[in-house]
């Protein structure tokens, strides 16, 4: 074993359910990667945070019947998402037309050079036995036809043109068991709106399109008890895995998974199976024809499968069923969660919404690294005891007999009150939306601007290592794919390996997300009050009327990532009386969309606005699980400000700053707030997030941009070095009065400001406008200005009646 390997994490898993009450039952699924066994123990997470500056690693094993040792077992994850229709004798055919568009968007290599192999785009293909018929592009880019018999009789034939990338084709494939003959063909299909090149580039001479006619001299395809795939082929029939009725409500029963290769980056429309050698009018015929009952009755007899991706996309592209108009009827379902309603090759960009035009829609995207569900075998589960207190827990599994960070690894979850019955008046928000949206990013490997953005050489970790080994773990929507396709979709029910305590984030001179978020849980636990933790993924479901059970309610450090129920469900509870701190910088920035039947899967769409990753391709603005225009709330007229009293001003992934008193500070109504701290000394010149309580990401005062005209700045920070730099969406030829350029101290809207303002029925909202804030709180044994100002806040919140 390379010094390498034995640095990578070698154990590590995930939980079935991010947030649980008790009595239910969370269930945990664990890869060893030796096969190793190992040591699982229940912990409470109290601080994750392995400063030595600060606290240290508070965890508490709790007593429950599943600690103990478990043998290890290797579970792969099968990445890349493809199309899966039954094995059908309709689909066991001797001569065969297979047709449709295709979209390749890694046609030899990836954005990177990497070669990519081949790639497969439709047939019932068994790589292993070497049987079936399947159409598929050589690892030269070329559109080839392959035929098998077993025992080695394999055929293939090629157009020996290279397809280009980001141009939609025509294409299509025939055999005629009677004759033998064979005829490849591919055609580009480019419009001025509907790919990557204009028409110019295949005008007058087309240096792309080919087709061949052969001769076979063997029979038709070996028969095999494969599916037909799309965008894969089988390696093996059976994976021991499935696709549940429980997670996917079309299904009525499991359907077996293979194990799938050979996978495909790109768009495929209107995909076709015939059982005989259609002509060339044919094919163009049925491309055309969404429904097979537009065919005459003899074209009809002749299609196999008719798959029409349009056809159950209306309100939403949520769905993964994929509808066959066909007469057989063999219906798919989409396995890793490829992106629907994508334009198709014939958008006109006439129409921005599937919802509008879902026939210029009717594509599929498909990606080689895409992850639903790692499907792994449940290792354990635990039944959450009744007397369990609410918090953030997590399995702690560590290799048999060694203690190192490459053999040690917690899933967390997340204990919420029994249903109805909340144990405190404060709770804790937990931002799950945004732990998904950061999930495995692995900037710190993949980010050619990281040590630009952080100002220093990014701290690799052992999980780092396994992903950029392993990037089929599935990435989260600050990466993009092998294509460079933006990833819109994130999944919990996968390992995620920086949503871990002691886990020291790349953005972050030390914390990011959930480890950060322990900041919180400490101080509370220290302090001696009662504390509730709940996640945005039961407001999601529970909505108002679980956050009216609570007197004060908190988020976390970083709430980026905001669903329209969430954001409705705060609204309501300003309004109805209820106290809110925001304790965070850059909140209810993205809209997220949760899909409506999987919990565990959420969508983002990085729009053309916004501080963002990536940028999303055109006609894809829309959310493909609620048909909505995704990207920034503040695009869609929710900024974060009519919300919070501060809206996202500046990032700068580096050292922190403080902040100073304004004078709204010294008035009657604010002056308790302030209680116990000095007029003029700084606050916050110290913490575990890069030394101070102002950093990261900064949120500002701004009556422009929605702050309500009764919010009182009680302060805000300065001295930021020269990375801090202003958002993108802000950055404008025009400054009418603001300075909309310039670095650090040098523009005078990048900066965090402290709000506080009062809300109807006795409600009250107090934003700290930064991220960092909370890292400062535990400075001095807990006896420092910073949680001060906190205490006096938590304090005043839990008191009845009218505020000062």
């Amino acid at each position: 074993m390379s010094d390498r390997q034995q640095k990578m994490l070698r154990i590590t898993g995930y939980a079935g359910k991010m947030s649980v009450s008790p009595g239910e039952v969370v269930t945990f699924h664990v890869h060893s990667e030796y096969n190793e066994s190992y040591q699982a123990d229940i912990v409470r997470l109290v601080h994750g945070d392995t400063n030595p500056e600060g606290p240290g690693l508070k965890e508490k094993v709790i007593p429950t019947p599943v600690n103990g040792t478990y043998a290890g077992k290797n579970q792969p994850i099968h990445a890349g998402s493809y199309i899966l229709v039954p094995s059908a004798p309709a689909l066991d055919l001797t001569s065969f037309t297979l047709c449709g568009f295709i979209y390749p968007t890694t046609p030899v290599t990836d954005v990177e050079g990497e070669s990519v192999g081949q790639q497969a785009l439709i047939g019932k293909w068994d790589t292993t036995e070497q049987t079936g018929y399947e159409l598929f592009i050589n690892s030269d880019g070329e559109l080839t036809l392959r035929i098998g018999r077993g025992g080695g009789d394999v055929e293939e034939f090629s157009t020996n043109k290279p397809l280009f990338r980001k141009v939609w084709y025509k294409v299509w494939a025939t055999y005629d068991a009677a004759s033998g003959e064979v005829r490849v063909g591919q055609q580009p299909h480019v419009t001025h709106t509907n790919g990557g090149h204009g028409m110019s580039m295949l005008h007058p001479v087309d240096d792309t399109a080919d087709r061949i006619v052969a001769s076979s001299h063997s029979k038709g395809p070996g028969a095999n008890d494969c599916p037909l795939l799309m965008a894969a082929s089988t390696e093996r029939s059976r994976s021991g895995r499935s696709i549940c009725a429980g997670h996917f409500v079309e299904l009525t029963s499991p359907w077996e998974l293979p194990v799938h290769t050979n996978k495909y980056n790109g768009k495929i429309d209107r995909p076709r199976v015939a059982r005989r050698a259609l002509s060339d009018a044919e094919i163009d015929l049925v491309l055309q024809t969404a429904d097979a009952a537009m065919l005459s009755n003899e074209m009809r007899k002749s299609m196999v499968g008719m798959w029409d991706f349009s056809a159950n996309i209306g309100r939403n592209a949520a769905s993964t069923l994929v509808v066959d108009t066909g007469p057989c009827l063999l219906h798919g379902h989409c396995v890793n969660m490829p992106v629907r309603a994508v334009p198709g090759h014939n958008w006109t960009s006439d129409y921005m919404s599937f919802t509008q035009a879902p026939h210029e829609y009717s594509a599929i995207h498909f990606h080689d690294e895409s992850v639903d569900d790692a499907r792994w075998e449940t290792s354990f589960a635990l039944t959450i005891p009744d007397d369990l207190r609410s918090g953030i827990y997590a399995a702690r599994i560590r290799v048999d007999g060694i203690d190192s960070a490459e053999h040690e690894d917690y899933i967390p979850f997340f204990i919420r009150p029994p249903q109805g019955k909340p144990s405190a008046k404060i709770a804790l928000v937990v931002p799950t939306f945004s732990y998904l949206a950061y999930a495995n990013d692995n900037l710190s490997m993949n980010s050619v601007l990281c040590e630009l953005l952080i100002g220093r050489v990014p701290l690799l970790q052992p999980g780092d290592l396994l992903l950029n080994k392993q990037r089929g773990y599935g990435l989260g929507t600050y990466a993009t794919y092998r294509d460079g396709w933006g990833v819109n979709i994130s999944s919990y029910l996968r390992p995620i390996l920086n949503m871990r305590p002691k886990f020291i984030h790349v953005l972050s001179p030390s914390l990011w997300q959930m480890n950060a978020d322990l900041h919180i849980i400490d101080w509370f636990d220290h302090m001696g009050y009662d504390l509730d933790v709940i996640t945005d993924h039961d407001i999601e479901r529970e909505g108002v009327e679980l956050l009216k059970q609570y007197q004060v309610v908190l988020t976390g450090h970083h709430p980026e990532y905001a669903s329209e129920q969430t954001m409705n469900a705060y609204h309501d509870y300003q309004m109805q009386g209820g106290r809110w701190l925001y304790l965070a910088a850059n909140g209810f920035y993205w809209a997220v969309v949760p899909h409506p039947s999987n919990p565990a899967l959420m969508e983002v769409r990085k729009g053309d606005n916004g501080s963002r990753a990536w940028t999303i391709n055109p006609g894809e603005y829309c959310n493909a699980f609620d048909g909505k225009h995704g990207g920034l709330w503040r695009v869609r007229g929710r900024a974060m400000s009519k919300q919070l009293g501060v809206v996202f001003t500046s990032f700068g992934l580096t050292y922190s700053s403080y902040y100073r008193r304004s004078p709204d500070s010294d008035l009657p109504e604010c002056s308790w707030i302030m209680e116990g701290v000095g007029k003029d000394e700084p606050i916050g010149n110290f913490g575990l997030i890069g030394d101070g309580a102002a950093g990261l990401e900064l949120d500002r005062y701004d009556l422009e941009l929605g702050t309500p005209h009764r919010a009182f700045l009680l302060a805000h920070s300065e001295g930021h070095n020269d990375i801090f730099v202003s958002v993108s969406e802000e950055s404008t030829y025009h400054s009418r009065g603001y300075f909309s350029a310039g670095t650090g101290d040098n523009n005078p809207k990048l900066r965090a400001d402290m709000v506080y303002y009062k809300t109807p029925n006795d409600g009250a909202v107090f934003s700290v406008g930064s991220m960092t804030f909370t890292g400062s709180l535990s400075h001095n044994g807990y006896d420092n200005n910073v949680s001060q100002i906190m205490r006096n806040v938590v304090d005043g919140f839990l008191k009845e009646g009218p505020l000062p």
